[in-house]
């Protein structure tokens, strides 16, 4: 029996087998932002440590950095003071630093991949939780804490526990409306927030394998929100194709000599699982969430749930529903479009597509954050920043933005946000009382036209 593409790669990165049950695990790309890298670069100096490997990590920066007013320094404090430290870290360790006047700048999730520096049979680390994302290229990539941040810098190494992989197939076409964040909901509504803690998941079957690298990636980003340590998805030709001519790719005869590698580290026909999952296409609608966490989702033309749960009491709770109201329906106050999540130009397209000769309703404010330069610059060049601002639209500089408001973009007291990003905790959007339904762009857009949560198709049809 074949080994699957996880045992592969972990097999391939494991330096050795630690006392404690652990494998020492070279890390063969590690990206850095500037909220969770000053201490581990602190604690460098304090050991007088080296970088031992710089030509293996990069920096942007994303997470603090404001999308509208951009001028140094800023008026939040901490951030500034983050963002020296960013620089003066790279300078002294000699890194790379994709600041915010750089090209290369925007969500380092976005970035990795547009440059080419994700490739298939990697092990990818970052201070980020949706560095799962980079998986959707066949690489093993996880999020990491600072103090780990510090042992990649250090030794390039990392000690795991090696999860087991759990392959997630969804097979059968998607309905028009519902989109690669449908799926990822649907996912994790199946299997809960908890159903992957201890393994990492292999997505696959014939809807997977339809998508493009950009619905894969929205995939793989959450699967840290179900639980998985990783979600990774098998390279075929659709990622040699979109990483061909890339930056950090490999260029004519040694591109073609990548790709034979790439193809080796993919799961064999008959490779094993220690738990394998189905899910039929054809019953994904547009979903939303309606809780506190991910998988508290219906689909659009689904009522809430029960208060019988405790968990889903507390949910109703807080937001303020009553149980087995429908979700259509439900009024917003903020529609945000961005995201490591889905800030990409194919996810701004469906958005513009939705938004075209239309006007954000009544007293919505809605804003748009591409996920890196190239994003911004392509969808500008497309138009698409102009139908968004003729529609009432925002138009934003890349970053994180409101997906966690370390940065001026927050909710306000009660308000409620489509939003198309990837976490609805209590307090994510920068309100301890504000609430959060996370969905696809597209639906974000129909909410921010008709003011309430709306079915996407109705408008698309």
């Amino acid at each position: 029996m074949s080994k699957n593409l996880f045992e592969k790669v972990w097999a391939n990165h494991t330096v050795r087998e630690l006392p404690s049950g652990q494998s020492q695990l070279f890390i063969g790309l590690h990206l850095v932002h500037e909220v969770t890298s000053p201490q581990a670069f602190q604690m460098l100096r304090e050991r007088d440590l080296k970088v031992l490997y710089p030509e293996r990590t990069y920096a942007t920066v994303d997470h603090i950095v404001p999308t509208d007013v951009r001028e140094r320094p800023f008026l939040d404090e901490l951030a500034e003071e983050m963002m020296v430290a960013i620089e003066s870290n790279t300078t002294q360790f000699d890194l790379p630093l994709y600041g915010m006047n750089d090209q290369r700048q925007g969500i380092v999730h976005v970035i990795g991949p547009e440059l080419g520096l994700t490739q298939p049979g990697m092990t990818i680390a970052c201070g980020d939780s949706h560095t799962s994302t980079h998986g959707a290229f066949g690489a093993i990539a996880f999020g990491i804490g600072t103090s780990q941040v510090r042992d990649v810098l250090a030794s390039q190494c990392l000690a795991l526990g090696r999860p087991k992989v759990r392959r997630v197939e969804v097979n059968g076409t998607l309905s028009g409306g519902v989109y690669a964040k449908d799926v990822i909901l649907a996912i994790i509504n199946r299997l809960g927030v908890n159903g992957g803690v201890g393994f990492a998941y292999e997505f696959a079957g014939s809807t997977i394998e339809a998508m493009d690298m950009e619905a894969r990636m929205t995939v793989c980003n959450m699967s840290i929100e179900g639980g998985a340590r990783c979600g990774y998805i098998n390279p075929d030709q659709t990622t040699f194709d979109y990483l061909q001519g890339l930056p950090h790719v490999p260029k004519d005869a040694a591109f073609d000599e990548a790709v034979t590698w790439w193809k080796s580290t993919a799961s064999g026909q008959d490779a094993s699982y220690d738990d394998v999952v189905h899910l039929d296409a054809a019953e994904i609608k547009p979903t939303v969430t309606w809780g506190i966490n991910p998988g508290q989702s219906v689909a659009i033309d689904e009522h809430l749930p029960s208060a019988a749960a405790a968990a889903d009491s507390e949910a109703l709770q807080f937001m303020g529903f009553d149980a087995e109201q429908p979700i259509a329906g439900t009024k917003i106050d903020v529609a945000f479009i961005g995201s490591c999540t889905n800030s990409r130009i194919s996810d701004l397209r469906e958005a513009a597509r939705v938004i075209a000769g239309r006007q954000v309703t009544g007293n919505v404010r809605a804003l748009v954050v591409p996920g890196s330069h190239d994003v911004r610059d392509q969808a500008q060049a497309e138009g698409l920043d102009e139908i968004f601002r003729a529609a009432g639209f925002e138009w934003r500089e890349p970053g994180c933005s409101m997906c966690l408001a370390m940065n001026p973009d927050k909710l306000q007291g009660r308000e409620v946000c489509a939003s198309s990003s990837n976490r609805n905790f209590k307090g994510r959007q920068g309100s301890p009382t504000g609430r959060t339904l996370l969905m696809s762009p597209a639906m974000v857009a129909a909410a921010a036209v008709t003011g309430e949560v709306t079915d996407v198709r109705s408008i698309l049809n």
